[in-house]
């Protein structure tokens, strides 16, 4: 499948992939029918999708069955009135009725923007206005229902509800019951064109509302780099990235890339994630791939992996954060690979990546992936040196990537703040080293000027987690009359050390951090909170913990 849109599709090596690397692009391409219903024409028994749930429910659904189940759901929509340049959200954790929304949303046209189950009346009023959303299409459980039912007085635009079940509430559709009545669907082949908006996310960022990142209908193509050059996939793989529907993750690895390369992907559907459990499906159903945060590393790694076969897992892929490196060594240890880490963002696909030929070095994200044109920054607007910071960007001077996005929807202000001058700015700080690998150090309003020193959080947040008093910490900057501003570490304690806390346990934990990282970076204010403040996707809002000491500034250093 892919030889149809790229150059060259097999490399010797990483300078033979970077100089070689390349997309066709076609004069018009729709996912659903290019992909999907192609792999139903040439080979309709393939094995698209293994689903399971932890009720123990297991369905395999084959390319064939994938197009006749989205075209009755294209169908169903094109019954309630639903049209192109429509829009939909779709709030459907990890049912199987998603993968056949929002294939058949791209048959007819319609926009989609996948949504978390976690967004409240508020968020949901937020969102229907923002968007002007026509339909949401939803899990039809609590507490969904009711804060979809809640927002409808002050969301005029939404016109139509469905759930897929188990409970269909009054005055919604049932979708279950609509696609087995649908009409024969006829199939729409030039509904877009490649510049139309195909899919839209809110990004989950730490300040200020959420923005709509808008992505045309070449998007899926720019995943392809996302399956077969990171993820490592080919046609006999069973891919698992672990990624609820409602964010944009489960995109890069539950659907576009996955497909083209004709790998099959595993969902596993479970209310609350359990480290043994998912290593009990990666054990039972051969997984020979994962993706996942270091969050479920960590988890991962607590476990005892000798009581469980891992034998299939072959390769394994690490994003949503970056990487601290005592993950990286213990997961090596236990299990014999290499994590590869990766970057990118709600704005973009995979910007850059640790690729099969590259030894990965724990900590870094990799090096640029060849299909966009990336630079690092400096304030001063310079191309950064050899280990010094500066922002990433990507210069679209010689040509617009495809996979970056078309801006934020009906908001021009935001889009021109991050992308001027032919250079879209992520907003994230990095440095590069001898060998071209690149090193997160952290959000650029997240940086801290002390003493003359720019301190990322991120270096320091990996010092503390090596002591095991740390289960979860955020570095801030709290201002200060001598050196502009000083480091402070909020921590979660681990259990073990909860009776601990104290100025003798914040004294021992700074010491640490001089002692693995230089001192000057050490946290001269140290909290014990029970939490951190976090976004609804779970990154933190380092904003919000300087918010509340500039407020109640009576944190006393050390």
């Amino acid at each position: 499948m892919i030889e149809k849109y790229l150059q060259q599709t097999e490399f010797t090596s990483q300078k033979d992939f970077e100089e070689n690397y390349k997309i066709i692009i076609p004069d018009r391409f729709n996912f659903a029918y290019d992909v999907v219903d192609e792999w139903a024409k040439i080979s309709p028994n393939k094995i698209a999708l293994k689903w399971t749930n932890d009720h123990g429910i297991y369905r395999e659904l084959t390319f064939s069955d994938l197009k006749k189940y989205s075209d009755q759901t294209a169908s169903f929509f094109q019954s309630l009135g639903l049209k192109k340049g429509d829009i939909v959200m779709a709030i459907l954790k990890r049912r199987i009725e998603f993968w056949f929304t929002i294939v058949a949303l791209h048959k007819l046209g319609i926009i989609i923007i996948p949504a978390t189950h976690l967004l409240t009346k508020k968020d949901l009023i937020y969102r229907n206005n923002s968007a002007d959303i026509k339909a949401i299409i939803a899990a039809g459980e609590e507490p969904i229902i009711t804060h979809i039912n809640d927002s409808l007085s002050e969301s005029p635009s939404v016109e139509h509800l469905i759930s897929v079940g188990p409970e269909v509430p009054a005055g919604w559709h049932d979708f279950q019951q609509g696609i087995k009545d649908a009409p024969e669907f006829i199939p729409m082949p030039n509904v877009n064109k490649n510049e139309d908006i195909m899919l839209m996310s809110f990004t989950s960022g730490t300040s200020g509302n959420p923005k709509m990142a808008a992505l045309d209908y070449l998007y899926p193509l720019a995943h392809i780099t996302t399956a077969k050059y990171w993820h490592n996939l080919n046609e006999n793989s069973l891919h698992l990235t672990i990624a609820d529907t409602g964010w944009l993750k489960a995109v890069w690895g539950k659907l576009y890339g996955q497909w083209l390369v004709g790998a099959c992907v595993f969902v596993y559907d479970f209310e609350k994630f359990t480290p043994a459990d998912m290593l009990a499906m990666i054990e039972k159903h051969k997984i020979t791939s994962l993706c996942a945060p270091p969050t479920i590393y960590r988890f991962l790694i607590r476990e005892d992996l000798t009581r469980y076969d891992l034998s299939s897992l072959k390769y394994c892929t690490i994003a949503g954060e970056a990487l601290n490196p005592e993950v990286y060594n213990r997961f090596l240890k236990l299990t014999g690979i290499k994590l590869k880490e990766g970057y990118g963002q709600t704005e973009t696909t995979l910007d850059i990546l640790t690729t099969p030929w590259m030894e990965p070095k724990p900590g870094s994200m990799g090096r640029p992936n060849p299909h966009y044109d990336i630079d690092l920054l400096t304030s001063d607007g310079r191309s950064a040196e050899v280990g010094e910071q500066g922002q990433i960007v990507i210069r679209t001077d010689k040509e617009y990537p495809t996979g970056l996005f078309k801006g934020y929807y009906r908001n021009q202000k935001l889009t021109d703040e991050c992308y001027q001058n032919n250079i879209y700015c992520t907003g994230d700080l990095a440095w590069r080293d001898e060998d071209g690998y690149f090193w997160f150090v952290g959000r650029a309003d997240d940086v801290i000027k002390s003493s003359g020193y720019r301190i990322g959080p991120f270096e320091v947040e990996c010092a503390l987690m090596t002591h095991p008093a740390v289960v979860e910490c955020a570095i801030t900057g709290v201002p200060d009359e001598i050196r502009g501003q000083v480091i402070k570490a909020s921590i979660v304690l681990s259990n073990e050390y909860k009776n601990r806390a104290g100025e003798a346990l914040k004294k021992e934990i700074q010491d640490h951090v001089k002692s693995v990282t230089a001192p000057y970076k050490y946290p001269r204010v140290v909290e014990f909170v029970d939490e951190l403040p976090k976004t609804i996707s779970g990154k933190i809002r380092r904003t919000e913990i300087r918010e509340k000491d500039n407020l109640n500034n009576d944190c006393i250093g050390n």
